[in-house]
């Protein structure tokens, strides 16, 4: 399909697990009313940002991939024949958890998780203490509307994922995320940190030639210490911001995106056409010195 409607829920959440999913499914239907064929929630949606401390407590937030929430959504996703990507804190065995995304296809089939690669560890982001690391790779899904790509958050940062991602055939690329301000910090601050996750993310778009969907949660949490800063948005092939969702308040939007555009652009600055793949060995190290 050259064209697609993508629908970007931005919410805020609270402490109770079960009124998240609840809410979730009703802007879901909220964005299907609208058109949406593949609908992303942000980064694990059904809790409030844990991470923000270390409390073996938080464990029990956990589920199985598939597990309850993906049978809740995979049968809206067939009862509205939209696609939907959920961000859930999976507990895959005793002692072992990641942060993963689950794709349900438009007829409420499963078609697979993504677990994010790489795991932040910051004041008020301690996500090491909680998840291991994934161990499937890149991933690519292969949904009704279009073949997707799934980054997680901290991901955003890396062009290594975003790259590999959209070499295995991605045709637009969602990043579910949780990032938000102290809300000690000044505006000058707030500003620059925004405007460097955009940027970052903007630029995947342009060397890749693809879309890119960011989906950020919205709201004050850690007891009025973190203003989780929205800011959703979605950009084309080469950088332009076609959608941006504000800082404050929650959002239900639905954008049809051209992927043809993917064609035009990559043809005309052709980027991929000229990577120098014969060179790129020394990626690999972790830092390039003598040693």
């Amino acid at each position: 399909m050259a064209k697609v409607k993508v629908g970007l829920v931005q919410m805020s959440c609270v402490a109770d697990k079960h009124a998240n999913l609840g809410k979730a499914v009703e802007k879901i239907k909220e964005a299907a009313a609208k058109g949406a064929q593949i609908v992303c929630l942000q980064e694990l949606f059904t809790s409030l940002y844990f991470c923000d401390v270390e409390d073996y407590e938080n464990f029990k937030l956990a589920e199985a991939i598939p597990g309850p929430s993906t049978d809740v959504l995979g049968k809206l996703a067939k009862e509205l024949g939209v696609v939907i990507i959920a961000s859930l804190f999976e507990k895959r065995a005793e002692g072992l958890y990641h942060n993963t995304t689950a794709v349900l296809d438009a007829d409420g089939s499963y078609l697979g998780k993504y677990r994010k690669m790489h795991i932040p560890d910051d004041p008020a982001y301690y996500e090491k203490f909680y998840f291991t690391p994934g161990d499937l790779g890149y991933k690519v899904f292969k949904t009704k509307f279009a073949t997707i790509g799934v980054l997680i958050c901290w991901d955003q940062w890396y062009p290594e994922g975003a790259r590999i991602t959209a070499l295995m055939g991605a045709e637009i690329l969602f990043y579910p995320t949780a990032i938000g301000w102290a809300t000690t910090q000044d505006e000058a601050t707030n500003t620059e940190q925004y405007n460097a996750w955009q940027t970052i993310q903007r630029s995947h778009a342009v060397a890749n030639g693809v879309h890119v969907v960011s989906v950020n949660r919205v709201g004050l949490e850690q007891e009025g210490v973190m203003q989780f800063w929205g800011g959703s948005f979605i950009s084309n092939p080469f950088g332009t911001i076609e959608y941006l969702a504000p800082h404050d308040q929650e959002e239900v939007h639905v954008q049809e995106l051209d992927l043809a555009k993917t064609d035009v652009y990559r043809t005309h600055w052709p980027f991929l056409r000229d990577r120098r793949i014969d060179s790129y060995a020394p990626i690999t190290r972790r830092y390039i010195d003598e040693d």
